[in-house]
């Protein structure tokens, strides 16, 4: 898939994307519904035509780019910080992840597993969310260090808001994946900064015209 800052900027509004809904869901106990299958639905979507494919349309990503604007951007104000701790954290898991031949075997397992519910239900009902959860959880989750998600403990101790951060947290790696094939890595994020927030001015501008 031949790939370009546009590209890497939606993979990276991706990223932002998955972390903001996890902090909505840790914090609040919901997060907006269209935003959260939008992320669900791009662990399905493995072999796109392109980046933009893989969400259906920029203007799905809106929340993910305003996201990273918001926690990346040089003037940025009130910034969640754990926003920023959960996108940096999938960037580096899923580079570790990239080198586990068997875990990938295992993601891959599951995703068609949960594909196959697909047949009797969206991908937002709790069932699928619980199977991206535990495939989420028998792979990423082993690996170091784990994501701490900070939140409230009444939200985080419920089982379908705990399935739903853990589904997220699938989708943000799908992001990261997603990511490094456009040819984003540690030092884009240092040296494109500035081509990256362009970007995604210039995206949201095009789709809310």
């Amino acid at each position: 898939m031949a790939a370009n800052e546009r590209d890497r900027t939606l993979a990276l509004a991706g990223v932002f994307q998955a972390a903001r809904l996890v902090h909505d869901v840790a914090t609040q106990g919901r997060c907006d519904e269209a935003a959260l299958e939008t992320c669900i639905n791009s662990v399905f979507n493995t072999s796109p035509a392109s980046a933009e494919a893989v969400y259906g349309s920029a203007l799905c990503l809106t929340p993910g780019l305003r996201t990273l604007l918001q926690e990346f951007g040089h003037q940025a104000k009130n910034r969640r910080l754990d926003v920023t701790r959960y996108v940096l954290a999938l960037l580096y898991l899923e580079r570790k992840l990239s080198k586990q031949s068997g875990l990938l075997d295992q993601i891959k397992q599951g995703i068609d597993r949960s594909r196959g519910q697909l047949n009797h239900y969206p991908p937002t009902h709790p069932n699928v969310l619980a199977s991206l959860a535990d495939t989420y959880a028998n792979t990423v989750s082993t690996l170091a260090p784990r994501i701490m998600v900070h939140g409230d403990p009444n939200y985080l101790g419920n089982p379908d808001s705990a399935n739903k951060i853990r589904a997220l947290l699938l989708s943000g790696i799908r992001a990261a994946v997603l990511w490094r094939q456009c040819g984003g890595g540690r030092w884009t994020l240092l040296f494109s900064r500035t081509r990256i927030l362009d970007q995604a001015s210039r995206i949201l501008a095009s789709v809310h015209g």
